[in-house]
């Protein structure tokens, strides 16, 4: 489970004072920019819209300053000759350093949902002495444009900068919490209607070292408030031989990472679905880990997931971007519309980590309550019912759960619940990670392309 504190409550608590946060940098109009190709095509009434830049053709159609596209089976940009030089003094250590750094801008992608939220995600190489930064820049939709906003600067390992989030961003319409870009009064009707990506790769001064970025991309969305959904029919009776791990059992470990494994349900549920896939950290990797911790493969986990602005594990595309850093791995951060959704990835073989807030009373056989939590959807039973891999179990044996199809379904979808003193608080709205191997079956790739992930 998250920290009793998740960021979703923090989010709610901290709307209604949102209004006064600052400007943060500027940014010229994104209606000036090139226009995104068409993406996936998005159902009249949909509530998501999915933009993932990853081809040869997506990268040529952005615009570059000192990178170049990488051909060849899993496409990228790369930095050619860097456009300029620049000093970060990292918050989180005090130290400054040069960096040589160059960009690439997407086109503008405009949303088929008129958004009140944004999430970006990416996938991305950062070998030692290397870095990026993921910004966001937008237009509402009464043509003000967005300042860019950090959405995450990021790297695999920790020894160059410590990867992070930037809170305290803001204009007047809507602010960055975490990772996730939010208008902050989505009644008033404010609503982002484009937006472009912007991708800075650095690199160790006079290096030839260069990041990888493979796919850069987000979620929009406008989720209306609603603390039920409407209940989906059964179609789906599979169980995907997914590996089970407890976070619970390395509780007190590293609690300079989000307080030990109490706290590490996304990197647990991330790194099974990590090695259902077939991938796993070396021998080098885990060496730091105390020897004769079981399971040190999550410790790793997390340790490469952990945000050090939210002083935790459970940034969403931090665990997306950690689980691309494996041979050949795709990652998204989405959401997802129903079961019959998840249903239809678990028919071809892809499990799906879900995001959700409840009650103990609220999930059946669960034994706990939370104010968020993250765990890994592995099939369904014959009667419709979900599997789940919980990673808030005692022990390894134990994670395999099975909850009622409507109450997992509700708690999941919602974007508003009541706490245990009846206050309102807010839920994901179907927040979920999507991974998947880059080499894909017809089938698969059709599932893959119909949910907006392709």
């Amino acid at each position: 489970m998250t920290s009793p504190t998740s960021r979703r409550t923090v989010l709610t608590a901290a709307l209604a004072a949102a209004a006064a946060a600052g400007t943060v940098g500027s940014a010229p109009s994104a209606s000036a920019a090139p226009t995104s190709p068409a993406g996936p095509s998005v159902a009249p009434g949909a509530l998501v819209d999915n933009r993932f830049w990853h081809t040869y053709t997506d990268w040529r159609c952005g615009t570059g300053d000192g990178t170049r596209v990488l051909p060849g089976p899993r496409p990228g940009v790369v930095i050619a000759a860097p456009a300029g030089r620049t000093d970060y003094t990292d918050p989180h250590t005090g130290r400054t350093a040069a960096w040589d750094y160059a960009t690439w801008t997407s086109p503008v992608h405009r949303s088929a949902v008129p958004a009140t939220e944004v999430i970006a995600s990416w996938n991305a190489r950062t070998p030692a002495g290397t870095w990026i930064q993921v910004e966001l820049s937008g237009v509402y939709a009464d043509g003000t444009a967005t300042p860019w906003f950090v959405m995450g600067r990021w790297a695999a390992d920790d020894g160059d900068i410590r990867r992070t989030s930037l809170d305290g961003q803001g204009d007047p319409y809507s602010s960055v919490w975490t990772d996730t870009f939010s208008v902050d009064d989505p009644a008033s009707g404010v609503r982002l209607i484009s937006y472009r990506l912007r991708l800075t790769l650095y690199r160790t001064p006079g290096s030839r070292l260069t990041p990888t970025v493979w796919r850069v991309g987000a979620m929009a969305s406008d989720v209306p408030d609603r603390f039920t959904v409407p209940a989906s029919t059964p179609a789906l009776a599979r169980e995907l031989p997914v590996p089970r791990y407890s976070q619970n059992i390395h509780i007190g470990q590293y609690p300079e990472y989000d307080n030990g494994g109490e706290a590490w349900c996304s990197p647990t549920s991330s790194q099974m679905i990590i090695e259902y896939w077939g991938r796993r950290p070396t021998a080098e990797d885990l060496a730091w880990v105390k020897p004769g911790l079981p399971d040190p493969q999550v410790c790793h986990a997390a340790r490469q997931t952990y945000d050090h602005q939210y002083e935790g594990c459970g940034n969403w595309p931090f665990n997306a971007a950690y689980a691309a850093t494996y041979r050949d791995l795709n990652a998204v951060v989405t959401r997802l519309g129903s079961l019959t959704d998840v249903e239809r990835l678990i028919r071809v073989g892809i499990p799906v980590i879900t995001s959700q807030s409840f009650r103990e009373e609220e999930l059946t056989g669960a034994g706990y309550g939370t104010a968020g939590h993250l765990m890994t959807v592995i099939g369904f039973t014959p009667e419709g019912d979900v599997i789940a891999n919980d990673p808030a179990s005692p022990d390894n044996d134990a994670v395999r759960r099975v909850y009622r199809r409507r109450e997992f379904e509700n708690i999941w979808l919602r974007t508003k619940r009541y706490d245990a003193g009846g206050r309102v608080r807010s839920g994901t709205g179907g927040v979920c990670y999507v991974y998947w191997p880059t080499r894909t079956p017809p089938g698969r790739h059709r599932v893959l392309r119909s949910l907006g992930l392709l």
